[in-house]
C-alpha cells in the first residue's frame, strides 16, 4: 500500500532509532514510519558525530528530499523535538508544511535553561542521564558499552545545550507536546511556550504517567493519540 502520509521520528540525546522500532504496527496501514539515524552510532557508528544543530538539521532536510512526494508529520523525542522543529521550519521554507509537529519530553527551545554538562566528567554526564530515567541507561555501568556510547552522548549534549533559538521562527503546522508527568527536565510552563510557535488554538498539550522516558512504557497510549492527530486534516487544531 502506497502511504497516505510519512511520520518522521527523531530520537533523544544519545538515542538511536530504535526507540521508534515498535510504532509501525501500532499505526494505520497507510502511515509510513521513518527514524532518523544519527552519526555515530548504530550502522553510523564510524561516522563523525555532529555537534550543532544547524549542521544536522540541514543534513536530514537534505536527506528528507526523496521523501517528500507524500504529506509528513514530525515527532521528536527530548532533543529529538528540538531537530524536528528545526526540519519543520526548513520545510517550510520549501512551502512543504508538515501535517503535524509533535514534540515529547522538551521544553519550548525559546524557554530552555542550557546547562553545560557537555563539558563535564564521564560520571556526571552519565549520572544526569540516569537520573532522567531507566531506557537502557543500565548500559553506561558496562565499561565496553560505556566506551562506546559516551561519545554520541557527549556530542548529543553539545549539540543541544548550544542550540539558543531566542526568537524562533513559528511553524504553520498544529504542535502537540507531550510529556511525562514525572520527568524532571520538564516544567510544563515552559513546554507550553511551544504554543508561541504555531497560530493560536493549534497546539495541544498531553501528558502521561512516567519520566522523561513515558513513550516507552506507554507506547500503545501515546502512538494511538498521533494516529488520531495524524487522521486529521492538515491546518486542523489538536484538542
Amino acid at each position: 500500500m502506497d502511504p497516505r502520509l510519512r511520520l518522521v521520528c527523531f530520537p533523544h540525546a544519545g538515542g538511536t532509532a530504535q526507540l521508534f522500532h515498535g510504532w509501525p504496527a501500532l499505526l494505520p496501514e497507510d502511515v509510513e514510519v521513518l527514524a532518523v539515524r544519527y552519526p555515530g552510532r548504530q550502522d553510523r557508528l564510524a561516522e563523525a558525530c555532529v555537534e550543532d544543530m544547524t549542521t544536522l538539521a540541514d543534513a536530514i532536510e537534505d536527506a528528507l528530499k526523496p521523501w517528500l512526494d507524500r504529506p509528513l508529520a514530525l515527532f521528536g523525542h527530548s532533543m529529538g523535538a528540538c531537530v524536528a522543529y528545526e526540519l519543520a521550519v526548513r520545510l517550510a521554507a520549501r512551502g512543504t508544511v508538515p501535517e503535524q509537529l509533535l514534540v515529547s519530553a522538551h521544553e519550548a527551545p525559546h524557554r530552555t535553561e542550557r546547562a553545560a554538562l557537555h563539558g563535564a566528567d564521564d560520571d556526571t554526564l552519565i549520572s544526569r542521564v540516569q537520573s532522567l530515567g531507566d531506557l537502557h541507561s543500565e548500559a553506561y555501568d558496562i565499561p565496553e558499552l560505556r566506551d562506546l556510547l559516551l561519545p554520541a552522548l557527549r556530542a548529543d549534549y553539545r549539540l543541544i545545550e548550544g542550540y539558543r533559538p531566542t526568537c524562533p521562527t513559528p511553524v504553520k503546522a498544529p504542535i502537540t507536546a507531550y510529556v511525562g508527568r514525572d520527568d524532571p527536565s520538564c516544567a510544563l510552563d515552559r513546554v507550553h511556550a511551544w504554543s508561541d510557535l504555531t497560530a493560536p488554538g493549534s497546539f495541544a498539550l498531553r501528558s502521561f504517567p512516567g519520566d522523561h522516558f513515558y513513550l516507552a512504557a506507554r507506547e500503545a497510549e501515546v502512538v494511538a493519540d498521533v494516529a488520531a492527530r495524524l487522521a486529521r486534516p492538515c491546518g486542523t487544531g489538536p484538542t
